[in-house]
């Protein structure tokens, strides 16, 4: 499985690729906060759940809904409960939004854009920017910001090589780094810039030398790594 953030009106949904059946599985949580607004998505969601049993008369009212480890706000690894598409499009009649019925366009066209992205892989790349410039990205940004993913899909490669599990190890040894260069391990950067689903290099400026990312001690400045 290959997890790959989204967005949504700005707001992050985190979202997982299962190669083996071709199914997108989205956070539950993420597309609920984005619908409600609320500033405790994760009780929403609880107490939403409750009712819709109470309703179905049934533990489980949507047989789709599983847990699956995707990355927290403090950057681990930790289950979450995760839907397809269909079943979210049903999920969604339940929670009252102006954003329902945008929410439910986006999500067919997920599905739609990665049949594309199969069959040609470039298509992605060219999301990514699309996306990127949309939030207002300078070409100087995302060049620096593609180069930066690309440097951090060789280093998990050659973790992976050495016997490093995706996952949780990838996460402490990304928080390690981190905090080397930034003075700051993952979690609390994330927490000082406010975000909580985004991803934070795509809310990081461009990265300094080493010599200034070591001498400095702001986590309020950029970087990609």
């Amino acid at each position: 499985m290959s997890i790959q953030p989204s967005y949504f009106d700005g707001e992050g949904i985190r979202r997982v690729y299962d190669d083996a059946t071709e199914t997108w599985w989205f956070s539950v949580i993420d597309v609920v906060q984005v619908l409600s607004g609320s500033d405790n998505p994760r009780r929403y969601w609880s107490d939403l759940k409750r009712r819709l049993r109470q309703e179905a008369g049934s533990e489980q009212p949507y047989a789709e809904i599983v847990q699956l480890k995707l990355p927290a706000s403090d950057g681990k690894q930790r289950l979450t409960d995760v839907a397809t598409a269909q079943t979210l499009l049903r999920l969604v009649q339940s929670v009252p939004s102006p954003k329902a019925e945008p929410i439910k366009l986006w999500l067919a066209k997920v599905g739609h854009e990665r049949m594309q992205e199969m069959a040609d892989p470039a298509l992605s790349l060219d999301r990514a920017r699309e996306t990127w410039q949309q939030h207002g990205r300078s070409d100087k940004w995302i060049q620096q910001r593609m180069t930066g993913q690309e440097t951090r899909n060789k280093l998990t490669d050659y973790w992976t090589e050495h016997g490093v599990k995706s996952g949780q190890e990838f996460a402490i040894l990304t928080s390690i780094i981190h905090q080397e260069w930034a003075g700051v391990n993952v979690r609390e950067h994330k927490a000082l810039k406010g975000l909580k689903t985004h991803n934070l290099r795509d809310h990081m400026s461009a990265a300094p030398g080493r010599s200034q990312a070591s001498s400095h001690r702001s986590p309020q400045g950029g970087g990609f790594l």
